[in-house]
């Protein structure tokens, strides 16, 4: 990946703009207590018409999904913290392509009904203390690692720069004799 983008800069050798913000972040709800934030890969600007496009790297063999709320996200942040229009998004697969792979920019005001909904619902579940899994007990991916925390399966080992704690998982014995193939 290192290697494509050396070879090929693409956007990385044009301008770009800077959100003057440590953490991009705006009240999506003063009502409910609600901010936004998250940190956007790459705004390029258009300087012929004052505009930005958001470019989101992606590192993984696996494309995006169409309902994932990085996009609405990011458009949001962009939109709200700094003051030049958005007038594109693209994702630039690093492991497989030298393009940037355009998408169409999520329509805002749906974008914000949809994002302050699930943080109406993760607020309430850290109130309750209650954090319940869409896939039920089996867990999911996204759970797991959080599950193996809580099961004292990982090493605390500090905070991060923005006071997250930061933990290391335990590696798991293999006790099996054999191997699948």
């Amino acid at each position: 990946m290192l290697s494509r983008v050396q070879n090929n800069p693409g956007p990385i050798g044009e301008l770009a703009i800077k959100i003057n913000q440590d953490l991009p972040q705006y009240w999506i709800s003063e009502k409910d207590n609600i901010i936004l934030c998250g940190k956007i890969d790459w705004l390029k600007y258009y300087p012929d018409t004052d505009t930005v496009e958001i470019i989101d790297f992606k590192t993984s063999k696996n494309e995006e999904q169409d309902d994932s709320l990085q996009l609405p996200i990011y458009h949001l942040l962009a939109t709200h913290c700094q003051s030049r229009p958005v007038t594109a998004a693209s994702y630039w697969y690093l492991e497989t392509s030298d393009v940037l792979t355009p998408k169409k920019l999520p329509d805002l005001v749906q974008s914000e009904a949809k994002v302050l909904k699930i943080a109406q619902k993760i607020k309430l579940s850290r109130s309750l203390g209650k954090f319940d899994c869409p896939n039920g007990q089996a867990g999911c991916r996204d759970c797991r690692p959080y599950e193996k925390v809580l099961q004292g399966l990982a090493e605390f080992v500090g905070v991060d720069d923005y006071k997250a704690d930061v933990y290391i998982l335990k590696k798991e014995e293999n006790t099996s004799t054999s191997q699948i193939l």
